[in-house]
């Protein structure tokens, strides 16, 4: 690969990451049901509502899941994956098979926004643990919802929450379950964003 071929691809990348990291931490905020008016929230719903808009007049939600924001996400990530193939100069032939690599780069993306959004936490909780910064707020809004559950099983011990342990090893075994089934259907790595 060239060296305008790699910057095209890195620039590519880093502009839908962006705003595929932005529509799904608005899905994620709207399914742990997160404060709106956190100056963070109103943030994203900003950034995202020009795209979200037109697609909810034709996508209704389903339940709770805000399904316009899943169906945008896809649609970034598919985008995202056409034009850096474009960009190295393959093609895909089937449509099914951009599909499954988005969905698949797409779940990946999530998981490391669980994991690096726990991380913040826990080294926040050591080096500011009175604070009550909008965007902890947020980050303990956003990850509640995956650590309520595995407090449950495994609580605190002698006042130390082992709780993210177990969190960091579940999204990993999940990673590496991610990783078989990219190699499974054949996704070239970095191709995809989250792979």
């Amino acid at each position: 690969m060239g060296t305008f071929a790699e910057i095209s691809r890195y620039l590519v990348q880093t502009a839908f990451g962006v705003l595929l990291f932005a529509v799904l931490v608005r899905l994620l905020l709207q399914l742990a049901r997160a404060d709106f008016y956190n100056p963070i929230s109103q943030f994203i719903v900003k950034v995202t509502s020009p795209l979200l808009r037109p697609l909810r007049r034709i996508i209704p939600p389903l339940g709770r899941l805000d399904s316009a924001s899943l169906v945008l996400a896809l649609a970034i990530q598919c985008i995202a994956t056409l034009v850096v193939l474009a960009l190295l100069g393959f093609s895909i032939g089937n449509p099914l098979l951009l599909l499954a690599w988005s969905l698949l780069g797409i779940l990946s993306l999530l998981l490391n926004i669980y994991f690096f959004g726990i991380l913040l936490l826990i080294v926040f909780s050591w080096i500011a643990p009175q604070s009550h910064h909008p965007g902890i707020a947020l980050l303990y809004q956003l990850t509640e919802p995956v650590m309520a559950p595995v407090r449950r099983l495994l609580p605190p011990l002698g006042g130390l929450d082992l709780s993210p342990i177990l969190v960091f090893v579940i999204i990993n075994v999940l990673e590496i379950l991610l990783r078989g089934l990219a190699q499974g259907v054949g996704l070239p790595r970095g191709v995809v964003l989250g792979f």
